[in-house]
C-alpha cells in the first residue's frame, strides 16, 4: 500500500511525540472495529504466551503509563 506523498511529508513535519500520538489514535480507531479483526493462530499463541509469562511474574514489563513517561509522551 502506497501512501500519498503529501501525507508522508505532513507526517514527517510532526514531532516524535505527535507522531506517536497519531499512531495511538490510528490504533484506537482500528480497535473500534474489533469485530472485524482476526488473529492468526500463531498470533493468538504468542499473545497467550506473553500473557502467561506476565502472569507468572508481574514485575516484568512496563505499564503503558511507564512507557509513555520514558518516551516523554503526554496522555
Amino acid at each position: 500500500m502506497n501512501s500519498h506523498p503529501l501525507l508522508k511529508f505532513e507526517v514527517s513535519q510532526l514531532s516524535i511525540a505527535e507522531r506517536i500520538q497519531l499512531a495511538e489514535d490510528l490504533w484506537d480507531s482500528i480497535l473500534d472495529c474489533d469485530d472485524k479483526l482476526f488473529l492468526m493462530d500463531a498470533q493468538k499463541q504468542e499473545l497467550d504466551s506473553r500473557l502467561a509469562n506476565y502472569q507468572q511474574d508481574t514485575t516484568t514489563g512496563s505499564s503503558w503509563d511507564e512507557v509513555r513517561q520514558r518516551l516523554g509522551i503526554s496522555q
